[in-house]
């Protein structure tokens, strides 16, 4: 068998919703600008909102095909990463598909000045396309090529991105809903940072304790600070929170400033979590030698692809660390967790919208389990041309 064509495949579309599907958004890096704190566009966002009861959203996809009609897909990450894709598939056409390690190691050995960022989504994005092919064509689920079942079940927690934080009855009824479909843990994310003063500060800690007061002490909340806060400001809020038991504090500082990390892990009793913008098992190595983190939370989209998180993970389990996938929720997210030991590996995220979309929510799913696609979906190809 043969790769004969690598594509992208844009597919757009509407989701119904119930109000605005991004009520506010998080805390960005920008925020120390006054000009960034007060724009509500949210880094990344891939969607856009037509009225209360449309959202538009859009998803590029990477196609693998082979001589033999069976073909792999997966979604991909940002726009700028089509291009990365385009300049691998020479590299790729006429291979075996089934050979992932050579593959990824052959686009990794190429891609010289791409160890990061959008050329290694591509990356991602083909390593677990192939994934997917490998699995159709051996007529096997992935987890069940990689070592699983590890479980029957996955705990998932809720992910309560774009949901209002600073209308603390917002707050309330929104934690209650999800408290009350099942989740027995639910993510939070800041909206105030360095740059916002002691009244930003208050409010921060204010959500930290509706949030308790609101689930009592036997559901777990995590804090999500987006790389957007410095080693001073996170000591002071985690000295103030700690007392509501968070289950860990993410994403506490930029990916690179690893010895703030440390800096604020020495300093805290929350555990920190963090690296779901690192890329490589180089990257991740990083923060293990410094012991900069609790938890590890790397990205299958954009890390390297589950050849990649495969050997982070393992790796982490030599450093005593938890790894947690970002994005558990994908297809191939599922797929790693399934297969993975629940003692390092114990929790995954369940990106959820309920309010706004009425979408029916489980706090565990099953390996197999499918997720439900956005309604009237329209399909563009992307052809990628010979550069001849």
């Amino acid at each position: 068998m043969k790769i004969t064509n690598i594509r992208l495949r844009h597919l757009s579309g509407t989701m119904e919703v119930d109000g605005p599907f991004f009520e506010d958004r998080l805390l960005q890096p920008t925020d120390i600008y006054e000009e960034f704190r007060e724009n509500r566009r949210q880094i990344g966002n891939r969607g856009s909102q037509v009225d209360d009861k449309i959202f538009n959203v859009e998803q590029t996809f990477v196609q693998i095909d082979t001589d033999e009609g069976v073909s792999g897909i997966c979604a991909g990450g940002f726009a700028g990463m089509n291009w990365h894709v385009w300049q691998l598939k020479d590299l790729l056409i006429g291979r075996d598909p089934l050979a992932t390690e050579f593959l990824w190691d052959i686009m990794h050995r190429t891609s010289v000045h791409g160890r990061q960022g959008e050329p290694m989504m591509a990356i991602s994005a083909i390593d677990n396309a192939l994934w997917d092919l490998k699995g159709k064509w051996l007529g096997k689920p992935v987890y069940m090529l990689i070592g699983g079942p590890c479980r029957k079940t996955m705990p998932a927690y809720a992910s309560m991105l774009g949901h209002n934080v600073t209308d603390m009855g917002l707050v309330r009824e929104r934690a209650t809903m999800v408290k009350e479909r099942g989740f027995t843990a639910q993510k939070w994310f800041f909206r105030h940072g360095p740059m916002s003063g002691h009244e930003g500060l208050v409010k921060n800690i204010e959500m930290v304790k509706t949030l308790r007061e609101t689930v009592g002490p036997e559901i777990d909340i995590m804090l999500d600070c987006w790389q957007s806060m410095d080693v001073n400001y996170v000591v002071k809020l985690a000295s103030a929170i700690e007392e509501y038991q968070p289950r860990w504090i993410e994403e506490v500082a930029m990916p690179d400033r690893i010895d703030s990390y440390r800096k604020i892990r020495d300093k805290v009793n929350i555990p920190v979590s963090g690296a779901e913008h690192e890329y490589t098992r180089w990257g991740f190595k990083r923060f293990m030698d410094a012991e900069a983190v609790d938890i590890i939370q790397p990205d299958l989209n954009w890390a390297g692809g589950l050849s990649e998180v495969l050997k982070i993970s393992a790796m982490a389990t030599a450093y005593d660390l938890i790894t947690i996938a970002h994005q558990g929720v994908t297809p191939v997210g599922m797929a790693w967790s399934a297969s993975q030991s629940p003692d390092p590996h114990p929790i995954r995220r369940d990106a959820t919208q309920a309010r706004r979309t009425g979408l029916p929510l489980r706090q565990e799913q099953r390996p197999d389990a499918r997720q439900r696609q956005p309604n009237r979906l329209r399909r563009t190809w992307l052809w990628l041309r010979d550069r001849r």
